[in-house]
């Protein structure tokens, strides 16, 4: 898994936290604020859903 660190917009505004992106499943890694697990969306989801938000 490559680790990463930056900011996305969702779909319905929310900031989640990109931590990582698994070339084998092809899924992104991410973190919602007050959410304690790990997410992972299929990365051509997640690149329709979210917007990337410069730091």
């Amino acid at each position: 898994m490559q680790e990463l660190d930056r900011k996305y917009r969702d779909w319905r505004g929310n900031i989640v936290r990109v931590t990582g992106y698994d070339r084998e499943k092809q899924q992104v890694i991410f973190r919602r604020e007050d959410y304690e697990h790990d997410c992972m969306q299929p990365v051509e989801q997640f690149r329709d859903k979210f917007t990337r938000v410069e730091e």
